[in-house]
C-alpha cells in the first residue's frame, strides 16, 4: 500500500486545493477552499461557467455596483463549493471575508448568506463548514453560529489558548496551521529547515490533538498548511488532515509502512490539565505567543490580499 493509502486508514484526508481535477484523483473525504484557490482556478476556462454564473447572479440581486461585487464574491464561493460537493463524499469549508475577522455581528451575517446561497443551489448545511479566524471575535461568532446550527472551521489557529477557546466554544473543526508555524520557527532559529520529529508546527498540532481527546472534547483536529511529507506522517491519526495536491501526489508515489502516531485512547491516559481562558486571558496569553501574534495577524493580512485581487478580478468582469 502506499503512504497515501495507509494514511487514509488512520486520517480523514481533506483536499487543500480549488482543482477538481485533483479531487477526482485522490479522492479525498472533504475539501477546503479560499480567496486565493477560487482566484487562481477563476482564471481557468474549465471554471469559467462558474463565474459567469456568479456574475449573473450579482447582477440581478446586488444593488449598487459594491453589492454587485460583494454578492458576487459570495456566490462565486458557493459555485466552486457546489461542484466540490459532487466529487467529495463529505464536507466544503467555505471562508468567510477575512475583513471581518473582528467584527463578531459581520461574520455571523456573512456566514448566514453563504448558508443560505448554498441551500439555494441544494445544498444541505451539514455539508458546509464556514471557515472562521480564530480571534476573540471569530471564536464568539462560531459559538452562535454553531447554536443556530451552522457548522464552523476555525482557521488561523497558531496556539494552543486559540485551540481552548475553540474546543470550549463547541465549534465543529479547527485548522492548526502546521506549515506556518515551521516558516515562523525557521526563520526565528536561521535554519532552513526544521525535521519533521522536532517540527514546532507538528508539536503544536499533537498537543492540541491530545488535549481535545483527554477530556471529550467534540471538536475535531485538522492539520493544515502543510510545508514536508514528512510533517504529515507525524500526524498520521489526526482527525483529519488538509493537504496540496502536491503532497497528495508525492505521498500517492510513495511505498512503505506509515505509523499511526497520534490515538485517541494513549490521549485519554494521559496527564493533562484542564483549563479554560475568559476574554483577557486569552488576549494576554496570545500576546505572549509572539509566534501566534505574529502569525495569526500576517494571516487575516494575507487573505485579506487575496479577497482584494479576486473583487478586482470580479469587478472588471461586471
Amino acid at each position: 500500500m502506499t503512504i497515501l493509502e495507509q494514511l487514509k486508514q488512520y486520517t480523514k484526508v481533506v483536499a487543500d486545493t480549488g482543482d477538481f481535477e485533483s479531487m477526482r484523483e485522490y479522492k479525498p473525504v472533504d475539501a477546503t477552499t479560499n480567496p486565493s484557490l477560487i482566484y487562481k482556478s477563476a482564471q481557468d476556462d474549465q471554471y469559467r461557467h462558474l463565474v459567469d454564473n456568479a456574475v449573473e447572479y450579482a447582477v440581478k440581486n446586488g444593488k449598487g455596483r459594491q453589492d454587485i461585487i460583494n454578492v458576487c464574491l459570495d456566490k462565486l464561493a458557493v459555485n466552486f463549493g457546489s461542484e466540490i460537493l459532487k466529487i467529495v463524499p463529505g464536507r466544503v469549508s467555505t471562508e468567510v471575508d477575512a475583513r471581518l475577522s473582528f467584527d463578531e455581528e459581520g461574520s455571523i451575517k456573512k456566514a448566514n448568506e453563504l448558508i443560505e446561497l448554498y441551500e439555494k443551489a441544494g445544498i444541505d448545511k451539514e455539508r458546509i463548514l464556514i471557515k472562521v479566524a480564530s480571534t476573540w471575535e471569530g471564536i464568539r461568532a462560531a459559538e452562535k453560529l454553531e447554536k443556530q446550527g451552522i457548522h464552523t472551521n476555525l482557521t488561523l489557529l497558531f496556539s494552543f489558548v486559540q485551540a481552548v477557546a475553540c474546543a470550549n466554544a463547541g465549534v465543529t473543526l479547527v485548522s492548526p496551521f502546521v506549515g506556518r508555524i515551521y516558516d515562523w520557527y525557521c526563520k526565528n532559529r536561521g535554519v532552513e529547515h526544521i525535521d519533521a520529529k522536532e517540527d514546532p508546527g507538528v508539536h503544536s498540532v499533537t498537543t492540541i490533538y491530545n488535549y481535545y481527546k483527554k477530556f471529550g472534547f467534540e471538536t475535531e483536529v485538522m492539520g493544515a498548511s502543510f510545508r514536508n511529507k514528512g510533517e504529515i506522517k507525524e500526524l498520521a491519526g489526526c482527525d483529519l488532515l488538509t493537504i496540496s495536491p502536491k503532497l497528495l501526489g508525492e505521498l500517492h508515489k510513495e511505498e512503505g509502512n506509515l505509523e499511526k502516531k497520534l490515538d485517541e485512547e494513549n490521549a485519554k491516559a494521559m496527564d493533562i490539565e484542564k483549563v479554560s481562558y475568559d476574554e483577557k486571558q486569552f488576549r494576554w496569553e496570545l500576546n505572549e505567543n509572539a509566534m501566534a501574534t505574529e502569525k495569526t495577524a500576517e494571516g487575516i493580512r494575507r487573505f485579506t490580499a487575496d479577497i482584494r485581487k479576486l473583487e478586482e478580478y470580479v469587478d472588471k468582469l461586471i
